[in-house]
């Protein structure tokens, strides 16, 4: 029988610090040679999971973009990528304007290697920090002007940072346009709220059922800790909960482990393979 495991990263495989510790990192390194079958599935692009995953083998995809595509590890390429069309990312990026929140546009280059982000304005600090930790790296180029760059037909990603009622208000009626949307709080910074939006259809669950039959995986266990990781966790045979996780993930989950302090997911994995 063939397990497949998949963690999401942020709150749940990585510390409060935002890293891989070096313990979880040579578990799963270990395991990973041996055949067992891990991987990630995060709203990150690859431009950030490949840092944060440096010392840390895995050999089958990972799920970024929160299921919008396929990561190659090895050959660093997408495998699969979901792009909205040009009529409904447009309409998207209206709509998150008029909540007054300030859409980056993620826009994957002709190469179909480089991610390329454009945001329009002066950031504000929040938002200079998200720049600023993605800038520099040859997976992803960020553009800040002053002219806003719409979306086209290459468009995996709307990503918006703010306050917790306009993201509500803006996903429900985003929802309604058909858009596949995730909302929730920032696991760094309080009072903070991030949202994505997707083309419809995307999500981790889809994704990691996609994986799944890839890899003719018999089985799927999966780890989260936010509302982003509640549909995968709905489609795999056992969901677990970090103990540091959302109240209403640990309550849709089968198992709730240690929290994000204490390599508690490589732990699970080294045990249950």
């Amino acid at each position: 029988m063939k397990q497949l495991f998949i963690t999401d990263l942020d709150g749940t495989l990585l510390t409060p610090d935002g890293i891989v510790s070096p313990k979880s990192a040579e578990i799963i390194s270990q395991l990973s040679s041996k055949g067992i079958a891990i991987t990630v599935a995060t709203a990150r692009t690859p431009a950030t999971v490949e840092p944060l995953l440096a010392n840390t083998v895995t050999t089958i995809p990972a799920i970024v973009l929160t299921g919008a595509a396929l990561w190659d590890r090895q050959n660093k390429q997408y495998l699969v990528t979901k792009f909205f069309s040009e009529s409904l990312a447009l309409s998207a990026w209206s709509c998150l304007k008029q909540f007054q929140l300030r859409p980056f546009v993620y826009i994957l280059g002709d190469d179909d290697t480089t991610l390329h982000t454009h945001f329009c304005g002066v950031p504000t600090i929040i938002e200079q920090k998200f720049i600023n930790e993605r800038t520099g790296n040859p997976l992803k180029q960020i553009h800040v002007s002053a002219t806003p760059t719409p979306p086209n037909k290459r468009t995996m990603l709307l990503f918006a940072i703010g306050e917790k009622q306009p993201i509500l208000k803006a996903a429900e009626e985003l929802r309604a346009k058909g858009c596949s949307v995730s909302a929730y709080p920032d696991n760094y910074t309080p009072n903070t709220y991030f949202i994505e939006v997707f083309a419809p259809g995307v999500s981790k669950a889809s994704a990691v059922k996609q994986l799944k039959q890839l890899l003719k995986a018999d089985k799927i266990c999966v780890f989260g800790d936010n509302l982003n990781d509640l549909p995968m966790m709905q489609v795999s045979d056992t969901a677990v909960a970090v103990g540091n996780a959302l109240d209403q993930v640990k309550q849709q989950a089968d198992i709730v482990i240690g929290d994000n302090t204490t390599d508690s997911v490589a732990i699970y994995i080294q045990q249950h393979c």
